[in-house]
């Protein structure tokens, strides 16, 4: 539950996921409608409004003009979720993946973190930091922070010999994936880590992944940018 702090908006919107979790509303049915949000916590239509919003956004509902909102289809939205594990992308080419772990441990969550794991700041989060080397070259540098409710055995784990991303498609239901992905230069301590130059191009991933409930990790993955390939496929 949110805070006794927390604004109107999150207090609505902390309501209607956690019913959306517990299966309250089926995919497709339909919603409490804003006015009997409005009537419910006794606020305005434009904060019932601002928590469907980002409901919406998030992927969790759908809203109709006119009609109300719905429980967003699970299939609609797995369907295009697709997440690679770096080990298996080395294996397949034949080649051999090392990990390297330089930060394993519980810390703070700084303002940054609590936003994009919905935690308060200073609540506590789980911090990797690892170097993922394929036939001994460096070839991503993992960032990684995890929501302790989500999975609270992630730290007991040897990420030398299993990857988060392993770690979390066996112990979370993953719903959903937001990223983005982008040319950039790394940061002082990335490129030392990948022994590359501090002015060397690199492909950047962004990546959240969610439960039904919440977020589940925030990633940064650093590609040396002579070194990787972004690829996939497409059939109509």
């Amino acid at each position: 539950m949110p805070p006794a702090t927390a604004a109107p908006y999150q207090r609505v919107k902390q309501y209607l996921k956690q019913g959306l979790a517990r299966g309250r509303w089926a995919a497709g049915a339909l919603m409490p409608s804003e006015a009997e949000l409005v009537a419910r916590f006794e606020v305005s239509r434009m904060t019932v409004n601002r928590a469907l919003r980002e409901l919406q956004s998030e992927g969790l509902v759908e809203r109709v003009q006119g009609v109300g909102t719905f429980a967003r289809s699970l299939d609609a939205v797995s369907s295009t979720l697709t997440i690679s594990d770096v080990h298996e992308e080395i294996l397949s080419r034949g080649h051999s993946h090392e990990a390297r772990v330089h930060l394993a441990r519980e810390e703070e969550a700084s303002v940054s973190v609590a936003a994009q794991l919905s935690l308060t700041p200073g609540e506590r989060v789980f911090h990797t930091r690892i170097v993922h080397l394929e036939n001994g070259v460096a070839l991503q540098c993992e960032d990684r922070w995890v929501n302790p409710a989500e999975a609270p055995d992630y730290l007991q784990h040897d990420f030398t010999q299993v990857t988060p991303t392993q770690i979390l498609f066996a112990s979370t239901q993953l719903w959903r994936a937001v990223y983005h992905i982008e040319a950039s230069r790394p940061t002082r301590l990335e490129a030392r880590l990948l022994g590359i130059a501090a002015n060397a191009p690199c492909l950047v991933v962004v990546r959240r992944t969610f439960s039904r409930i919440g977020p589940i990790t925030a990633v940064r993955l650093v590609h040396p940018g002579d070194r990787y390939m972004l690829q996939g496929e497409f059939a109509p």
